[in-house]
């Protein structure tokens, strides 16, 4: 372990001996000094997000904080199993390579300049992202790659001519990421916290179909002006894509035909979407859908179970997840929510609600430079500002939408924010400066689009 590793320890054992404040249960106090620890640890990333939530609930069972039976809560909530699930469905879709040829069909009939190109990438994280819930496996594992290779044979490479195309290429691909991981439930692994603290706070559901519900207009509106943006930010010098067409082609004939499990995976999916998308009709929960997705691709033995178990993201999602769960679940059960809620309560009359909410947003916002993940930027702050909000009169799918979205969009500030955008970056072909300028640029985009444009929208389906 680094000697950074240790801070994170230093500061909850100060915190822990200066003792809970008037008020609060002492246990309640202990168990939020762990979790601020964890969090910290997740922020300074010196060991595994996996190895840093299972110390801290090590610790709060030793403690006695919380009795082990308690502590592992989190690991049977549906919350935790429909990333798991969702994790798993993913590989399968990796697996069998109907990523990567949803990807190149895309390319190949919207690639025919370089701002198609830029469109084609839009539109192939448009249609991964309700079922690929890892951006990184999506953005990093499918897309990057392609993104790489076309960029060199357009003649583009860090080293060389990196303005030609692959910048532009690079940029659309990291922010498209980013824009389809807020526009789902199932876009990002960590999403499902909100939906979780939402539930907690605010006793609602913000399902799969109400996520996708208040973020599909702003985020197609958000996807249809990226690739233009990028072209003003980081205008490409290249003349003819031809190269990359030819290319495209010979790639899609060497995967040859539609594969059986291609086939299967690919209308799983499409079931699952409709189900997701009519639970009004049937009643059946976005993890229960999931399940019978999971259970189809492995009684069709698209892939097998071998195969399966190997997908060590998802084991790894459970095991951070269902941790923090028990942490954040924790903390209500002691009282530390309602003690908490209680006091912000009291300091917010005669506040406008509309002009709080849009300072938390932008609070909420730009502290990701502060955060160096998006999920310890989530587990940290989601609550916290849910718990504020929920003292003024507002709509909570309001609250929880504008928050929700957030989560993801402000990972366009940093070159570190999350997997793909690090993925991106690291291929080299934008200097760390020039990424920091224009990601900056980009949140004034993201706030003119889901604030200006979302704000109409939302008052439509009546959440303003």
């Amino acid at each position: 372990m680094k000697f950074k590793g240790f801070f994170p320890v230093l500061a909850g054992l100060l915190l822990w001996l200066l003792g809970p404040p008037e008020g609060l249960d002492t246990h309640a106090y202990h168990l939020f000094v762990v979790f601020l620890t964890v969090i910290a640890s997740l922020m300074v990333r010196a060991v595994p997000m996996a190895t840093s939530v299972l110390a801290g609930l090590a610790f709060v069972v030793m403690a006695g904080i919380l009795p082990l039976k308690s502590a592992l809560m989190g690991y049977s909530d549906t919350t935790t199993w429909l990333v798991v699930i969702a994790f798993l469905i993913a590989g399968a879709v990796i697996e069998t390579g109907l990523g990567r040829r949803i990807s190149l069909l895309c390319i190949s009939a919207l690639g025919h300049t370089i701002t198609g190109l830029g469109y084609a990438l839009c539109l192939s994280e448009l249609i991964l992202g309700p079922v690929v819930p890892s951006n990184t496996a999506r953005g990093g594992g499918i897309l990057a790659p392609i993104v790489d290779s076309m960029s060199r044979t357009l003649g583009s490479s860090p080293t060389n001519y990196p303005e030609k195309a692959g910048r532009y290429l690079h940029l659309v691909g990291a922010h498209a990421n980013l824009i389809t991981a807020a526009m789902f439930l199932t876009g990002m692994a960590a999403n499902p916290l909100v939906s979780k603290a939402a539930l907690d706070i605010f006793q609602i559901q913000f399902d799969w179909l109400t996520w996708a519900k208040g973020g599909i207009v702003p985020g197609l509106i958000g996807l249809a002006g990226l690739p233009l943006l990028m072209r003003y930010l980081s205008p490409p010098t290249i003349d003819s894509i031809q190269p990359i067409r030819e290319k495209i082609k010979e790639d899609i004939q060497w995967l040859g035909p539609w594969t059986r499990p291609e086939i299967i995976t690919a209308a799983t999916l499409g079931v699952m979407l409709v189900l997701w998308s009519t639970k009004p009709l049937h009643g059946w929960g976005t993890t229960t859908v999931a399940l019978l997705g999971l259970v189809i691709i492995l009684l069709s033995k698209t892939i097998t179970w071998d195969q399966l178990v190997k997908n060590h993201k998802a084991w790894d999602a459970l095991i951070w997840l269902g941790g923090l769960l028990t942490l954040a679940n924790g903390l209500k059960d002691l009282g530390f929510i309602a003690w908490f809620g209680n006091h912000i309560e009291n300091g917010l009359t005669g506040v406008a609600p509309l002009a709080l909410l849009i300072t938390l947003a932008l609070i909420y916002f730009y502290s990701m430079y502060l955060f160096s993940m998006l999920t310890a930027h989530i587990a940290a702050l989601t609550g916290t500002i849910f718990l504020v909000a929920s003292g003024v009169e507002l709509n909570p799918f309001l609250v929880v939408g504008v928050i929700a979205y957030f989560s993801n969009l402000c990972g366009c500030l940093t070159n570190y924010s999350t997997g793909p955008v690090i993925i991106y970056f690291g291929n080299g072909y934008v200097q760390p400066l020039a990424w920091f300028r224009i990601g900056f640029i980009v949140s004034i985009y993201h706030l003119v689009v889901w604030l200006g444009f979302g704000s109409i929208w939302w008052k439509l389906i009546g959440w303003l």
